[in-house]
């Protein structure tokens, strides 16, 4: 079945007004899938610990503080990032003050802003980018196809891949500088392909340039990987398609290079003269070197850890990576090498995601995260897959669409896999301290029972769709059900997710702000960084049961006055700690928590 979706806007009326109108419905698309996306419910609930509170806090520090230097976090010195996520914190708690929204707005809108860039870049050259036939067409020297509905589809549906995935959406709701790094990074890789692909000299300069910039806030938004990986992955595709040297001299590399000295080094050399081997053995060593080369914060996993971390977070699109990678024809190189620039973006998008996979699983230290920034990639990849079969017949590559066929009932597999453990999700997870009853309480919420019937029915629908050969449906099918999930599951799963584990916190937070500024707070037996933002005031963290009693006891012997403390931790390692404390105050419980004080009172 071959779709002409010119057909559909030949009702539109005449050439003029069906672009008009195309672009009118993808500026709406966009707004839709970015509010769905990022910004709906996005300050909604509170700061999740552990990491997200030390980067909001930090920025609240500045605002306080004045040094927009040297950030800090109680009161000790934060050297894990650069300070470009903290800028735009900062600037946001000035503009609509320090809460939630503020915090995660520079994660929201740097995903936006390249699932903006990502619709551009394939609008323009994503149509013909991994179908050979067109490729064969547009020798080197000719210009690019124009403007098509095929091109509007391509690009409306890579901008709903590079939004609609768990991993994008994980990281561009939470206020950290992952997100950042990747719109940074990533926005800046499409610029130069923008570059690379225009015909006319003024525009490549202009993409060139927001190449340069955009990798300098790389920079200083997650350090020296911010412009490490763009080298490597232009590099490897500039060597591929054997035009290195010819596309440096257009870019004005050293004009360049000087650029992105000049944006990213002068805070460098501010902290380091603020700071000296304290921040140079922090950052570059424990924070870049040795993350590289070693195990940090315990955060190891085997090799094919990134194949899961893939597989989940790019779900369910990630079913169609191989056959998207296939229909490159990566091993062509003398065909890439005679066609024009403006076709080669699926095989830019191919090295970018080889590039960073790679990258990342030789590294010794793997998060999940460090593979956000592969994720637009993977979606170019797949739009441009779904894109060609779409608007093609199938026997023209009777191979690929084997394989696609393959792909599909895959997709059916991995929904029903995916239904099947949603439903007996409640009884694998184990417990947690800080949300008592965990399992009776997820069982009672019904959602993993919504969420493996959402998926069930998805794979159902999947499957008429298959035998029907109607691969339109199928696509639908894929995008809605995860849209229904992410409005009806995750959502309500995340605000249960606040109410459970963040509120309370929050809740003997307040109550602990409403103390004299020099009551101490301490908290016993876990790290919540989050109460620090919260209360505005330093907390002093302690482990064990024994070492708090010491330091209490050592806070009495030193001054005879009377004084008071406040101690936050769990219920039963207070009433361990009670015999021993002179005077015990009951402030609140909440949760899993209690919120005491002790008060010394003159002898």
């Amino acid at each position: 079945m071959k779709l002409r979706f010119d057909r559909a806007l030949d009702s539109w009326g005449n050439t003029g007004d069906r672009s008009i109108r195309a672009w009118i419905v993808s500026i709406a698309w966009l707004l839709v899938i970015g509010w769905l996306a990022f910004f709906w419910n996005l300050g909604s609930t509170g700061l999740v610990d552990e990491t997200e509170p030390l980067f909001a806090e930090a920025a609240r520090q500045m605002t306080v503080t004045g040094d927009y230097i040297t950030p800090y976090f109680n009161e000790e010195t934060r050297f894990d990032k650069p300070p470009l996520v903290y800028w735009l914190m900062a600037i946001a708690y000035s503009t609509i003050g320090v809460n939630e929204w503020a915090a995660r707005l520079p994660s929201a809108f740097s995903a936006f802003a390249l699932v903006c860039l990502g619709f551009y870049t394939l609008l323009f050259f994503g149509v013909g980018s991994s179908d050979s036939d067109t490729r064969s067409t547009l020798r080197e020297g000719q210009s690019p196809t124009p403007l098509t509905p095929r091109s509007f589809f391509c690009a409306g549906l890579g901008a709903a891949l590079i939004a609609l995935n768990p991993e994008t959406i994980a990281w561009a709701r939470i206020g950290v500088s992952d997100m950042l790094l990747t719109g940074c990074m990533c926005s800046a890789l499409l610029c130069f392909f923008l570059g690379y692909a225009q015909p006319l000299k003024p525009q490549q300069v202009r993409w060139y340039l927001a190449f340069y910039v955009l990798a300098a806030l790389a920079i200083l938004a997650k350090g020296p990987v911010g412009i490490v990986l763009p080298g490597i992955i232009i590099g490897l595709f500039l060597l591929y398609v054997g035009k290195l040297g010819e596309v440096l001299r257009e870019m004005r590399i050293l004009w360049g290079s000087l650029l992105i000295l000049a944006i990213a080094i002068p805070w460098y050399i501010l902290v380091i003269g603020a700071n000296g081997w304290n921040y140079i053995n922090s950052f570059f060593g424990y924070h870049n070197i040795e993350r590289f080369t070693g195990v940090v914060n315990n955060h190891s996993a085997p090799w094919y850890f990134y194949f899961l971390v893939v597989l989940l977070g790019f779900a369910p699109w990630s079913i169609y990576l191989p056959v998207a990678i296939a229909q490159t024809r990566f091993w062509q190189r003398s065909y890439w090498r005679s066609t024009h620039r403006s076709t080669h973006l699926g095989l830019f998008a191919l090295i970018w995601f080889v590039a960073i996979f790679g990258f990342f699983t030789i590294a010794v230290t793997k998060l999940p995260s460090y593979v956000l920034p592969l994720m637009p990639a993977a979606a170019i990849l797949v739009a441009l897959l779904w894109s060609d079969r779409l608007n093609r017949r199938e026997d023209n590559h009777p191979r690929t669409s084997r394989f696609l066929l393959w792909s599909h009932w895959l997709n059916i597999a991995f929904l029903l896999s995916l239904s099947a453990g949603l439903f007996v999700f409640p009884h694998l997870i184990g417990s947690d301290p800080a949300i008592p009853n965990l399992r009776e309480s997820i069982q009672q919420s019904n959602l993993p029972v919504l969420a493996g019937l959402i998926w069930l029915v998805a794979a159902i629908a999947g499957i008429f769709f298959i035998i029907k050969r109607r691969w339109q449906g199928l696509l639908a099918v894929n995008l809605l059900g995860f849209i229904v999930f992410l409005a009806f599951v995750v959502t309500p799963a995340y605000f249960w997710m606040d109410q459970a584990r963040q509120l309370p916190l929050r809740e003997l937070s307040a109550i602990a702000r409403q103390s004299e500024p020099n009551e101490e707070l301490i908290m016993i037996g876990f790290k919540k960084p989050s109460v620090v933002f919260y209360t505005q005031r330093p907390v002093t963290y302690v482990r064990e049961i024994e070492k708090a009693a010491a330091y209490i006891q050592e806070l009495q012997s030193k001054t005879s006055q009377p004084f008071s403390i406040m101690l936050l931790s769990y219920p039963g390692r207070l009433q361990q700690l009670q015999p021993q404390l002179p005077q015990y105050q009951n402030l609140g419980e909440a949760g899993a928590y209690q919120l005491v004080r002790v008060v010394k009172t003159e002898s």
